[in-house]
């Protein structure tokens, strides 16, 4: 059975020298417009392309953002200016379409999660979710870190636009409540270009924080998806990436994120490259086998060597196949005696001496 995020970041063990195939988290944000319909469509296509969780954003605008709150997506594709004005189209969904929802993803057997934005979300957000994930917009925000700390949930946090000490920070308030946690790198640029993906600050996190489980939230366009996969071979256990039914919508948040199609394209391209990956604990194959007995050597009388003769270097050597004594165990060989006639290019055998 696979393991529940919550499980997984209370008791997954990081290993930088080892990678596995990512939690996949798909990140419908908003992109569900307010409709209830889209929003469970967005669950069961996420269910039906192998995600393990899907994640929505719950908040109201007037709480979230001033009214002269400017924007910091690409205006060419969202035009809106105030952050206000587009949160506020998008804020109709609240505590009961959330408790929906919730009942929705356990009938698609997928993970609910909702990142809340202010106190009230997060009080009703307990209720439905085992993970708490903290936006790297909240970094800072130490005490709404704190209130959703007090829930004793597992706390998945994203690094975005921070500091090395913003992000420590972060953590000693997390500490402070002895609740597991988990950390995202991410950059946030909408979208992150592949040159901006920086994953190397992955290896940063496993550096400063290798106890826990790091992770990498996308935000590049899904085309190739060489950044994510990268991302999982550096060692991110935990993806999340913008999902959508329809990539060519307008908006923030529908042209850099992966729908249907492109998630299980991505799974797949997972579990091929983990074929190839195998085993990580170095070792000779089944498949070798028939390599480890021909292809290696064995010591070989170089010359014809007379019963009773002390056996010198000078009278062997080393050939194919492995069917005799190795050339590594030369040494037990030589100063000991033969108990019988051995013929030139005769593969040495242990009985062969006393």
């Amino acid at each position: 059975m696979k393991m529940k995020l919550a499980e997984l970041i209370t008791n997954g063990k990081p290993d930088q020298y080892l990678v596995r195939p990512p939690y996949m988290i798909a990140e419908a944000g908003v992109n569900h417009e307010g409709s209830m319909d889209l929003a469970k469509r967005l669950i069961e296509e996420a269910a039906e392309a192998g995600a393990r969780a899907i994640k929505f954003q719950t908040y109201k605008a007037s709480t979230l953002a001033s009214k002269d709150s400017p924007s910091y997506w690409d205006r060419t594709k969202e035009p809106t200016a105030s952050q206000f004005e587009l949160f506020k189209k998008y804020d109709s969904f609240w505590k009961n379409e959330y408790e929906d929802l919730k009942k929705c993803c356990d009938e698609f057997n997928i993970e609910f999660m909702s990142t809340a934005f202010d106190a009230e979300s997060a009080v009703f957000l307990n209720d439905l979710m085992d993970v708490f994930k903290i936006s790297s917009s909240d970094i800072t925000n130490h005490p709404f870190i704190e209130l959703q700390c007090s829930f004793d949930k597992p706390i998945l946090l994203s690094t975005g636009a921070s500091y090395l000490d913003e992000i420590e920070s972060a953590v000693a308030v997390i500490n402070q409540y002895n609740v597991p946690f988990s950390l995202m790198h991410c950059v946030l640029n909408y979208p992150t270009q592949n040159e901006n993906a920086h994953l190397g600050m992955i290896k940063s996190l496993q550096k400063h924080f290798p106890e826990n489980i790091i992770g990498y939230s996308d935000h590049t366009l899904p085309q190739d998806m060489e950044v994510c996969m990268n991302a999982t071979l550096l060692g991110a256990q935990i993806l999340e990436k913008h999902f959508t039914h329809d990539k060519t919508l307008p908006g923030n948040d529908h042209y850099h994120a992966m729908d249907k199609n492109d998630l299980r394209k991505f799974n797949n391209l997972v579990d091929h490259t983990f074929t190839m990956l195998g085993d990580f604990e170095k070792k000779p194959l089944d498949s070798e086998e028939i390599s480890r007995k021909n292809a290696r050597r064995s010591l070989v009388a170089v010359k014809n060597i007379p019963k009773g003769k002390v056996v010198e270097t000078s009278d062997l050597t080393w050939k194919r196949p492995a069917h005799g004594v190795s050339p590594a165990d030369i040494a037990s060989v030589v100063g000991r005696e033969s108990v019988l006639d051995i013929e030139e290019d005769t593969i040495l055998q242990y009985e062969m001496f006393k």
